[in-house]
């Protein structure tokens, strides 16, 4: 795994767009060129580095010019810093947080707020319970907002529209984004504008010129209208930010939210069999290919890790899987917070399927497959004998669990 160079997408895609702040710092420093008589000429104070004692040294190892040490392309790119000191308005955004992480919908709707922000607004995120996401800077929020308790857990749409409501007297916020979605965000953002006596905009996929269009008649038809204060925003509803990095300074309210006496009993969640669900809504998915040669393992291991199983074309056509289950551009564009890819190389097809997963892992003998180079997490071995080890790692993990309850 040490020797394999990994690729940064993004630092590649810098180093070509001239227009970028961080373009010229991404471009390699040129030692030799040809001048004008067919000469090669040397820069030679490139070459070499600066000591401890701040004496020049020249560099004999051949890692500046590419020779025998093995250097990782992997490029640190260190984003511009977005600053609103003193904000003229608020974007308040209220995120699903499915799995207490930002979803793709949720970066989406970040990155229209800060279309409505400009330089002179900051977006403000409000976040209900706990939440395991570190990258809030990155996904573009300016102030943080957490409003924690029990009262917030679960399904709790009063309580949460109680601090809503709390938000919105004590910053008074321009506009107000949430995600249109079946996580949570269509049903809270419509119970908040009924709230508020507000018409709020639906389903909305794009916001230009003063005005929101959002989508009609069972999908067929654009509905415009003036840019609402509540907007319910579809998925790629905007570009989400890339290009900037942001304080997410924590903030506060100043007073406290009352507990409100709910209507509604929250009965925790119910156990669903993952073969049930389908494949485009699945957060987990365990996926087989052509280098599984034990689909009754494979089988096995997604049973114990509770997840959804899925598949390339070549299993499917090969009759290992249902046709349903195949993954990729000719069949299912999934969107799971883990995709875990067992003895898939990664044919094109299949990687644009799964371009909007968060986390991908991949399980191959192959290290140059491009599945690997895709992949958050490779592990290169036997798939056989990771996945009866992974079975012991889960099986161990539970009954070490059952233990501490006990």
């Amino acid at each position: 795994m040490s020797d394999i160079i990994r690729r940064d997408p993004r630092a590649e895609w810098i180093a070509r767009n001239r227009l970028h702040p961080l373009h010229a710092a991404m471009q390699p420093a040129q030692h030799s060129w040809m001048g004008p008589n067919g000469v090669i000429r040397k820069n030679l104070h490139g070459i070499g580095f600066i000591g401890p004692n701040g004496l020049k040294r020249i560099d004999r190892s051949g890692a500046q010019q590419g020779g025998a040490v093995k250097r990782s392309a992997t490029v640190e790119v260190q984003l511009p810093l977005h600053q609103v000191p003193a904000p003229a308005f608020y974007i308040s955004v209220v995120p699903d947080m499915v799995g207490g992480r930002l979803s793709s919908h949720d970066r989406d709707l970040l990155g229209l707020a800060h279309q409505l922000a400009g330089q002179e607004g900051a977006v403000l995120a409000v976040v209900f319970g706990e939440h395991k996401e570190n990258a809030f800077a990155t996904a573009g929020v300016d102030r943080l907002l957490v409003l924690e308790g029990e009262a917030f857990s679960g399904y709790a749409p009063e309580q949460r529209m109680q601090g809503l409501r709390a938000v919105d007297n004590q910053f008074n916020p321009r506009h107000w984004l949430l995600p249109d979605s079946r996580s949570g965000g269509g049903e809270l953002g419509r119970r908040f504008a009924a709230a508020l006596g507000e018409r709020p905009a639906t389903r909305v996929w794009q916001v230009k010129d003063q005005e929101c269009i959002g989508r009609a008649g069972a999908g067929l038809q654009d509905l415009a209208r003036p840019v609402a204060r509540l907007i319910l925003a579809a998925a790629e509803c905007a570009e989400p930010v890339s290009e900037t990095r942001h304080e997410a300074l924590p903030v506060e309210l100043s007073t406290s939210v009352a507990r409100s006496l709910s209507r509604i009993e929250d009965l925790g969640a119910v156990a669903v069999d993952p073969a049930a669900i389908p494949m485009a809504e699945a957060e987990f998915i365990f996926s087989g290919g052509n280098g599984v040669k034990d689909w009754q393992l494979f089988h096995e291991t997604a049973a114990a890790l509770g997840a959804t199983e899925g598949a390339s074309r070549v299993a499917v056509d090969d009759g290992f899987m249902a046709r349903d289950r195949q993954v990729g551009a000719s069949g299912t564009w999934v969107t799971a917070r883990v995709y875990v890819a067992v003895g898939i190389s990664g044919a094109i097809q299949h990687l644009q399927g799964i371009g909007a997963c968060d986390k991908v892992v991949a399980i191959n003998l192959d290290p140059g497959c491009d599945m690997i180079k895709r992949a958050d997490l490779s592990v290169i071995g036997e798939s056989a004998e990771i996945l009866q080890a992974l079975i012991e790692a889960v099986s161990a993990y539970r009954n070490e669990s059952k233990r501490d309850a006990a």
